[in-house]
């Protein structure tokens, strides 16, 4: 008997263990802004939006440099940190000619909330409204931009919705698949998150650029590898060098070929 309670206890204490060792893997959220686009010379404007469970979210949209430019990027960022740590990414959109929307998931910056998988789907989906339905942003003119755990929340997104193109760089199959990586130790079903982006790739219809570095050092290149061929056409696997934090500015040209090749043609 005391050896089965004793079972019963480590079992307990292993499951709390695992939720804990998941959650703090998973999110690294930073409150403070250190940073802001006006603050490198862009002209932006602050937006709060609100999910459909009532989190109020916070964001930075940045016109783009020409009122003729025809697209827009909806950025959805990694794990860590929070918005004002991308602005050398801002910058390079803006120069590219794109407007940008970025904002913070919940528990993120200025974002209410704690991050979880479900609240993030709804993040972006509010996102997603608030281009669609308040700044009357065309769903073909979206350039849906996901870096890392972003590129989930993004395969998310377009395939519920209709987007131009969508872009991923780093982007794991599924959080599973990452556990038996980093933690080859913790049984896959005790992984509450999903994030199964490989579960959802292939009923995309709109055209997708895969950006990942042979040399990723936190996702590995055949998970991204394999994210692709399951993708439909029309796609492309744009392979780059580099870290998982350095290889998209070192790739800068190419990654910019990349997606202007795959953006749709405007009347």
């Amino acid at each position: 008997m005391k050896i089965f309670l004793w079972l019963v206890v480590f079992v307990i204490g292993f499951i709390i263990y695992a939720k804990y060792v998941e959650r703090h893997s998973l999110y690294f959220p930073t409150r403070d802004l250190f940073a802001h686009p006006g603050s490198i010379g862009l002209s932006y404007e602050e937006v709060y939006f609100e999910t459909e469970d009532k989190k109020r979210l916070h964001g930075w949209f940045i016109p783009a440099s020409s009122k003729e430019a025809g697209f827009t990027i909806l950025f959805c960022h990694g794990n860590a940190g929070n918005i004002s740590d991308r602005m050398e990414k801002i910058t390079l959109f803006h120069n590219w000619g794109f407007a940008t929307f970025i904002f913070d998931y919940r528990g993120y910056g200025k974002s209410e909330g704690l991050p979880h998988e479900s609240g993030l789907y709804r993040d972006i989906n509010a996102a997603y409204g608030y281009l669609t339905e308040k700044r009357n942003v065309a769903e073909g003119s979206i350039v849906l931009y996901g870096e890392s755990l972003g590129g989930a929340v993004a395969i998310d997104l377009a395939q519920r919705k209709s987007v131009g193109v969508l872009v991923t760089e780093g982007t794991f199959t599924s959080l599973r698949d990452m556990a038996k990586i980093v933690y080859p130790f913790l049984p896959r079903f005790m992984v509450s998150n999903k994030f199964d982006s490989l579960s959802k790739i292939g009923s995309i219809e709109c055209p997708k650029v895969f950006i990942h570095s042979v040399d990723d050092e936190i996702i590995p290149f055949y998970l991204g590898e394999k994210l692709f061929n399951k993708a439909k056409p029309q796609k492309k696997l744009l392979r780059i060098k580099g870290g998982h934090n350095e290889g998209f500015f070192e790739s800068v040209e190419e990654i910019q070929k990349a997606v202007a090749a795959f953006l749709p043609k405007q009347e």
